[in-house]
């Protein structure tokens, strides 16, 4: 029984001011967002949101489904993804690598006595873009990263355009990457985790 029908004979004005703060109460409480690594059940709803980012740019993916079900089950905490109550709104996977430059190998390969955390994909649903979302999970994935004491950097290619969002998240351009899709050609970018961790901490965020 509720509490509004348990006690008919408070006043009107009264009840609608109390309902008022409960649900003001309810909203307030409801998690707004929520981090957390992905797992092979995500995977499907992950490559959804990619397919959408990419296809109508590039004609392909950076990961195809059985790529992201590889790299969720071979190391899902390297991976981390953005929730709105209950919605992934954007995600990041990622991989460990053990040479200084990318090279081929690492689009499909996990070492996992590397040091280096190649970071494969970043995509945000096309409904949250534009709002911050891209930039809020990197600099949260960035700071995840802290906790691996065995990573000394992350790494990733990016497009010429894509270049200023990066830099902004901390990374630094390497130069072109040795890797080409198709006829697209990449700029290679890294950023130094522990160097990260010291940006954070000074830079109020």
């Amino acid at each position: 029984m509720s509490m509004i029908s348990a006690l008919p004979f408070f006043k009107s004005s009264y009840l609608r001011s109390s309902q008022n703060s409960l649900g003001s109460q309810r909203r307030h409480t409801l998690p707004a967002s929520e981090f957390r690594c992905l797992t092979p059940e995500d995977a499907i709803g992950v490559f959804e949101i990619e397919r959408e980012a990419f296809i109508s740019v590039s004609e392909d993916c950076p990961l195809h489904l059985d790529e992201i079900r590889h790299f969720l089950n071979l190391c899902p905490e390297l991976s981390l993804g953005l929730f709105e109550e209950g919605q992934l709104v954007a995600f990041i996977i990622g991989s460990l690598w053990d040479q200084e430059r990318l090279s081929q190998d690492a689009l499909t390969l996990h070492k996992p006595h590397g040091t280096i955390v190649h970071i494969h994909v970043l995509a945000v649903h096309c409904t949250f873009r534009q709002q911050g979302k891209g930039s809020i999970l990197m600099w949260r994935y960035l700071h995840y990263l802290c906790s691996f004491p065995y990573v000394r950097r992350a790494t990733l290619m990016c497009e010429d355009f894509l270049i200023p969002f990066y830099t902004k998240c901390g990374f630094k351009v390497l130069g072109p990457c040795e890797i080409s899709v198709g006829s697209l050609n990449f700029i290679e970018m890294n950023c130094a985790i522990r160097a990260h961790a010291f940006m954070r901490r000074n830079s109020g965020c």
